[in-house]
């Protein structure tokens, strides 16, 4: 046996220890950011100082886990928040920090970021039975049509949310992009007619988002295009408000919401499903398998990897996973690996 082959060997050794050991949680950093909120504005009265500061806080806690809550769930749960008591509350939480601080001996007021405690969360919400999304999304390039691609007022009004709390971070077309997709057709487009300006926005999901206006009424239609996937289609009518200038702005917000759930719906893990399967792995070198290695391990909805077969090319793996495979594969994606079916087989890359 070679040393080269040796040390895929000795991977495959390490690969096939107990799985608890290679499965690790959402990275820190992304974790933070998603369990983050920020800019919560409190304002509360009691008889002294410190009774106000902690009401205030206490206030603004609530307030914030619902921002996180509707962030992590697709709007079809919202309904179902679980009701928190304050201690509870605290109890999610990992801190906080205050700006913008004013109080008197009988006032407190500021604008506060809380920081939630993820596994905390999650296990409220697997008690609850409420699916949701535990990783960000990448970025989605939004494309304005209204009811060709344009920058009017439409595109204007996409841009004007605030898509601060939002679970997907949105990059809208830039103007001088227009004129490469002046015939796009919103029914028939397909993930060909987009990526090149995809690839120039450096993003690997587009989303077609269009305006339309017809028996008085104001629809807006979203089509969602990615590499290797079928397109995704939903819409949402948007009562009219005088014009159809001054209704831009709810659509748009009802836009953004439509296309969070269009995401959500692929993403939200349902904990209670679990799945096994089997997938080749295409190994390069050591390196790029000790990368494979770690992004597995930090996709949270990944709960066992054995290898089951190794030589200096390839290995095969099992997979046992939460959720659906369409999820898995989002987790993946987000974690810089494809997973992609071929005759009935399953096959694991990580793209140069």
């Amino acid at each position: 046996m070679t040393v080269r082959a040796l040390c895929f060997f000795a991977a495959a050794l390490f690969l096939a220890v107990p799985a608890t050991l290679l499965i690790g949680a959402v990275p820190a950093r992304a974790q933070e950011s998603l369990y983050t909120v920020s800019g919560v504005h409190v304002d509360a009265g009691a008889a002294s100082t410190t009774e106000a500061f902690n009401a205030a806080i206490a206030q603004g806690r609530g307030r914030a886990f619902q921002i996180l809550y509707r962030r992590l769930t697709r709007q079809a749960d919202w309904a179902r928040q679980p009701a928190l008591d304050a201690a509870t509350l605290g109890r999610l939480g990992r801190g906080f920090t205050v700006a913008n601080e004013r109080r008197s001996t009988t006032r407190y007021v500021a604008d506060v970021t809380y920081m939630f405690n993820p596994d905390a969360v999650a296990r409220t919400l697997r008690a609850a039975q409420i699916a949701y999304s535990q990783a960000p999304v990448r970025r989605i390039l939004v494309i304005p049509m209204s009811p060709g691609v344009s920058h009017g007022p439409w595109a204007a009004a996409l841009q004007a949310p605030a898509f601060r709390d939002s679970l997907v971070p949105f990059t809208i077309l830039a103007a001088e992009d227009d004129a490469a997709l002046a015939a796009l057709n919103f029914d028939a487009a397909t993930w060909n007619d987009v990526s090149a300006v995809a690839v120039k926005n450096r993003v690997s999901e587009v989303g077609l988002v269009q305006a339309s206006y017809a028996n008085g009424k104001m629809t807006v239609n979203i089509r969602r295009l990615g590499a290797g996937e079928q397109p995704a289609k939903t819409s949402v009518d948007v009562p009219m408000l005088q014009t159809v200038g001054t209704t831009y702005p709810a659509a748009a917000q009802a836009a953004v919401r439509a296309m969070e759930d269009l995401w959500k719906t692929r993403s939200a893990i349902d904990f209670s499903q679990r799945g096994r399967l089997s997938a080749d792995v295409r190994i390069a070198g050591l390196e790029q398998w000790g990368e494979i290695q770690t992004a597995l391990g930090g996709i949270s909805n990944v709960t066992g990897v054995t290898v089951t077969a190794m030589n200096i090319n390839y290995a095969r793996i099992n997979l046992a996973y939460m959720g659906g495979v369409e999820q898995l594969r989002e987790a993946m994606g987000a974690a810089g690996l494809t997973l992609t079916n071929r005759g009935g087989q399953w096959m694991l890359a990580k793209p140069q």
